[in-house]
């Protein structure tokens, strides 16, 4: 996913705003206290040709018009390129244009949206620079990795205790069934004839698993996340998930849709283990997204996962304020791409 086109702080000068299109940065900055203007800048014209020294050219016309006592007035304001009417106003429609003069966008026989022939279209030389959401690093992935570990990790726990007894009935049923197959691969018997099926709860238990298995999974990181954007395992990462248009809660639908993209496959791993196979993808996908790394649960929420900054203990003893991130440049508030 890119970046929403918007007015933000520019990195390469945290004073000033400019316009992203969602490919490079377009337009004049503006002051980063300014209000910027709805949508992108007005194109810039490019300035006038100078005739080099030496060489003539025609003298443009001038035109005066009387005062109010028949003397010499105020000349009319020239057009803003060079052979447009006076009064500043493009051809007509239909008009061709005057010799000289630029393209006008949207008249017809010129091209469509975009710049004119010739002109550079603005942007970064090199390498964009990484983004900080709302002024915040990215979470590296191996940090959202240890934290999925984590989080796992109590789900685990909860279904141990509330699971337990539907998987050991399970592993009763289907246990004479894969005890006959292992001897007889001992053996060198690679017949399958007369051998002990799993029993008839075998598969409803494996549904009530699994199902039991997806709720304390919900239960344990949707309201959670949708509070603050941390589970337990974020939390002692020190990340966490925020909406991509701003810095606040992701509340309960969002958070539903973010965890749905990852959580739901569960159910499917009844089908030969499809549902592992979706979520191993969308685990991995972080690391072939740029440049916000967002893994497929993030795309379909418009989530980012950043960085929060270290954490110190008050003097006082009281609750720990966040600590200044040396790495991050002083910059003033303001959204970057």
């Amino acid at each position: 996913m890119s970046v929403q086109p918007g007015w933000y702080v520019d990195p390469a000068d945290p004073d000033t705003r400019r316009y992203w299109d969602g490919e490079g940065w377009i337009g004049a900055p503006i002051p980063v206290d300014a209000t910027p203007p709805e949508g992108p800048p007005p194109v810039e014209p490019p300035p006038p040709a100078s005739p080099a020294p030496g060489e003539g050219g025609p003298a443009a016309p001038t035109t005066s018009v009387p005062g109010p006592a028949g003397g010499p007035g105020t000349p009319p304001a020239p057009g803003p390129f060079p052979g447009w009417p006076g009064n500043g106003q493009p051809p007509f429609p239909g008009q061709p244009p005057f010799p000289g003069q630029p393209p006008v966008l949207g008249q017809p026989g010129t091209p469509g949206p975009g710049y004119p022939p010739g002109w550079a279209y603005p942007g970064w030389s090199g390498r964009p620079p990484v983004p900080r959401p709302h002024g915040l690093p990215l979470a590296s992935f191996g940090a959202r990795f240890l934290a999925r570990l984590i989080d796992f990790g109590v789900v685990f726990l909860l279904n141990a205790v509330v699971n337990g007894w539907f998987v050991y009935r399970y592993v009763e049923e289907v246990t004479p069934y894969f005890r006959e197959v292992l001897r007889r691969s001992m053996a060198g018997d690679t017949s399958t004839d007369g051998l002990p099926q799993p029993g008839e709860q075998a598969g409803g238990l494996q549904v009530a698993i699994l199902l039991i298995a997806t709720a304390l999974w919900f239960a344990y990181e949707v309201p959670a996340m949708a509070g603050n954007g941390q589970t337990l395992g974020k939390r002692l990462l020190g990340v966490r998930a925020v909406p991509v248009e701003a810095d606040q809660p992701l509340g309960f639908g969002r958070a539903l849709r973010r965890w749905s993209t990852l959580g739901l496959p569960t159910l499917l791993w009844y089908c030969c283990g499809f549902g592992l196979l979706l979520q191993l993808v969308d685990a991995v996908s972080p690391l072939f997204d740029h440049p916000l790394r967002q893994a497929l649960h993030d795309k379909r929420a418009q989530t980012v996962v950043v960085r929060l900054p270290p954490r110190t203990t008050s003097p006082s003893g009281g609750p720990a304020e966040p600590a200044d991130d040396p790495a991050a440049p002083a910059t003033p508030s303001g959204d970057k791409p």
